[in-house]
């Protein structure tokens, strides 16, 4: 398919001097069916003419000096549809020239494939247009088969991810690449054409989704719908089809929004946008039986943030609001820069038309994404400039740092996981995985600062997202304060602090796997497993079986009782030991069971009319009492603790382990200590171990 067919001259309409971003109507000529295929045009034209609708006072001439190399370098090659190949690289800057690309990037798209397909090399491509050009089209650079055979594609995506991280206009420019790829692809072989129309659908169109490049996913999506699912599709444009004057309910109810918000004093300009293939048959999917609505939605631009707000009251205000569409995505932008306000509104017969609202720049970044921001990299004293080459922009901020506002978190976490990937095969399974989670999430740390994570990511997520390898170590956490386990799902302004152990032999338990959403977390958890095969398949505490330790027991009790003959039994439920305030209770065989005043047990001795009797503590200083320690799972605890029970002079009893559950284990220690006065401090150093968040002397009723 030529570049004139796909990009068939549109006019550019501006409005306040803001130009109109219209690829979908190109993706959509791209999918019903060419137009007439005749010469190509003069695409240098289009392009300039596209360039400076953006960036009117851009100078042309390094373009021209990239086409004139571009056009010879590839002279005499030819793409599969018969087609010179030079309309490629054209399209492709046209492509990124209606979406708002600064010059470098347009010079870099023109240059991408000389390096890969011709005899230029990256030294001639560096001497003539610069050290960012040359990085841009390196970066697009597939790199050989014949060096790295069958990883030579997750290689390739590697090497581009990585230059993504320096510069977000990498990626521009291999989407657009793949976006008129995708638009040729019907000269291609059935099974290729999946084959490419897979790894488009797993890995391109959520890093567009990413980027914010809406304009190029949608089309993307489409494309690869019609080649995956050629039956679904084929559906869904008859449906179209068949609709054809269904945009006719939504004009008639956008006649309405315009009078209400004329009325308002609201200035505002109101669109129908028709839904792309994929929107309608995931509606068709979520709804059923489609209405003349729901082929599309209603666009409201204004001028400023405050119409937006303004526009909505006069919406909900005028119509009938569906309260369950509205979303914020102003106050709370999404992760990929987009900004807007999403609500529904029923018309008089009933229909229900949904309404985007927000700025024209706002629908720029919406449309473009990251494109839409320009060169990252420039200067602040060329801020104010249009464009320019990258020797006119480029340039330091004072601090020495590159202020990117185009690397966002899960870029980041991307790029930090893909060094610890072994091989090509984990990089490219562990890359598909992660883009396929396109929600993210922000927690805040206790000790400050800000943690994106994917939607559905845990505490085990958050300790490697903030500690790294020091996370092996992770106890617990604390979820908006309060105590959670490490398989706890966190939620969007979460505030979490990670509980680590200072333990160097400390490391992850393999059920960590179960709960790790990031890939970060999971390559790092299974790397430390694979370092450590003895620790798999042990428990996160040890025993796993409840165990007792007895030593000799003594009957003898430290309370006196105003009952001759009695004998004095501790109660085992609350066991009291000076100064406690207790009381007791006589049952059978002449025993008096002395018990805490705040014990239940006594509660329900009381409520059975049962006598209490006095009780006294006696001069002797010994005590038994039974304490609870809750903790979170790790090697070495049971150890730790009897190491600091016996450090402050304590006797064990008894000991009882629980079998962890969730990571949380429960230690039930009866202890001799040759003074009371002492306890307060046993208790102090049981929680001072690492891992144990809570020591408690028992409270509750004995078991029978």
């Amino acid at each position: 398919m030529s570049a004139e067919a796909t990009n068939p001259g549109a006019q550019i309409s501006r409005r306040r001097g803001l130009p109109r971003i219209d690829l979908r109507r190109i993706g959509r000529a791209a999918l019903l069916g060419p137009t007439s295929r005749g010469r190509l045009p003069d695409a240098m034209g289009h392009v300039a003419d596209a360039h400076r609708a953006h960036h009117p006072d851009a100078d042309l001439g390094v373009l021209h000096k990239a086409y004139v190399l571009a056009e010879v370098s590839h002279r005499g090659q030819f793409r599969k549809s018969g087609e010179p190949y030079i309309t490629h690289p054209l399209a492709v800057t046209l492509i990124l020239a209606e979406l708002g690309a600064e010059t470098t990037t347009l010079t870099a798209s023109l240059l991408h494939d000389t390096v890969e397909d011709t005899e230029v090399t990256l030294d001639q491509v560096r001497a003539e247009f610069g050290d960012e050009v040359c990085y841009l089209v390196d970066g697009v650079t597939k790199l050989e088969k014949v060096d790295y055979g069958a990883a030579a594609e997750p290689e390739t995506f590697r090497k581009m991810l990585v230059a993504t991280g320096n510069d977000v206009r990498v990626m521009s420019i291999k989407l657009a690449d793949r976006l008129h790829n995708m638009r040729t692809l019907g000269v291609m072989r059935p099974e290729k054409q999946a084959r490419i129309a897979k790894v488009t659908r797993d890995v391109l169109i959520p890093l567009a989704e990413r980027l914010g490049v809406q304009a190029l996913k949608t089309e993307l999506e489409d494309l690869v719908f019609a080649i995956l699912h050629p039956e679904e599709y084929a559906h869904t444009r008859a449906l179209i089809a068949d609709n054809a004057t269904a945009g006719d309910a939504l004009a008639a109810i956008s006649e309405d929004v315009r009078r209400v918000l004329r009325e308002a004093g609201i200035a505002a300009e109101v669109l129908v946008r028709p839904r792309h293939f994929v929107s309608v048959h995931r509606s068709g999917l979520k709804r059923g039986e489609l209405r003349g609505t729901d082929f599309g939605r209603l666009l409201v631009l204004v001028g400023e943030d405050a119409d937006c707000y303004a526009v909505l009251g006069e919406l909900h205000t005028c119509f009938t609001p569906v309260v369950s569409e509205f979303k914020d995505f102003i106050a709370a932008p999404k992760f990929n820069l987009y900004q807007s306000l999403h609500t529904a509104v029923a018309g008089p017969d009933g229909a229900v038309a949904e309404v985007l609202i927000r700025t024209h720049q706002m629908h720029k970044v919406a449309e473009a994404g990251v494109v839409a921001l320009g060169n990252p990299y420039a200067s602040v004293e060329n801020a104010g400039a249009q464009d320019g080459t990258a020797q006119e922009t480029a340039g330091e901020p004072q601090d020495g740092e590159r202020a990117d506002p185009t690397r966002p978190g899960w870029l980041s976490r991307l790029l930090e996981w893909q060094q610890a990937a072994p091989d090509p095969d984990t990089f490219w399974t562990t890359l598909r995985a992660d883009l396929a989670q396109d929600r993210e999430i922000t927690v805040f740390a206790a000790e400050g600062g800000m943690l994106g994570l994917p939607a559905g990511a845990t505490c085990v997520d958050a300790a490697y997202a903030q500690y790294g390898e020091a996370a092996h170590g992770c106890l617990g956490a604390r979820v908006n304060g309060r105590l959670a386990t490490l398989s706890t799902v966190l939620s969007d302004g979460d505030t979490v602090q990670l509980l680590l152990d200072g333990d160097a032999v400390s490391g992850p338990s393999p059920e960590w796997l179960s709960h790790a959403r990031t890939a970060a977390a999971r390559i790092s958890i299974t790397g430390w497993l694979t370092a450590h095969p003895e620790t798999v398949g042990l428990p996160a505490a040890a025993p796993r079986a409840a165990v007792a330790v007895s030593a000799g027991r003594r009957e003898a009790a430290n309370a006196m009782v105003d009952l001759p003959g009695a004998t004095v039994r501790l109660a085992g439920c609350c066991t009291p030991v000076p100064p406690d305030a207790v009381t007791g209770f006589a049952v059978r065989g002449d025993v008096v069971t002395v018990h805490r005043q705040e014990c239940r047990a006594v509660e329900r001795m009381r409520a059975l009319d049962r006598a209490p009797v006095a009780v006294s503590w006696g001069d002797a200083p010994e005590c038994r009492v039974t304490l609870y320690a809750e903790s979170f799972g790790r090697p070495r605890l049971l150890a730790d603790l009897t190491e600091a029970i016996a450090t402050a002079g304590a006797a064990i009893v008894a000991a009882t382990v629980e079998p962890p559950s969730e990571q949380r284990v429960r230690h039930t220690y009866t202890l001799e200590l040759p003074d009371a006065a002492g306890l307060p401090a046993l208790m102090r150093a049981m929680r001072d171990v690492p891992g144990v968040y809570d020591v408690s002397r028992a409270q509750h009723p004995a078991t029978a």
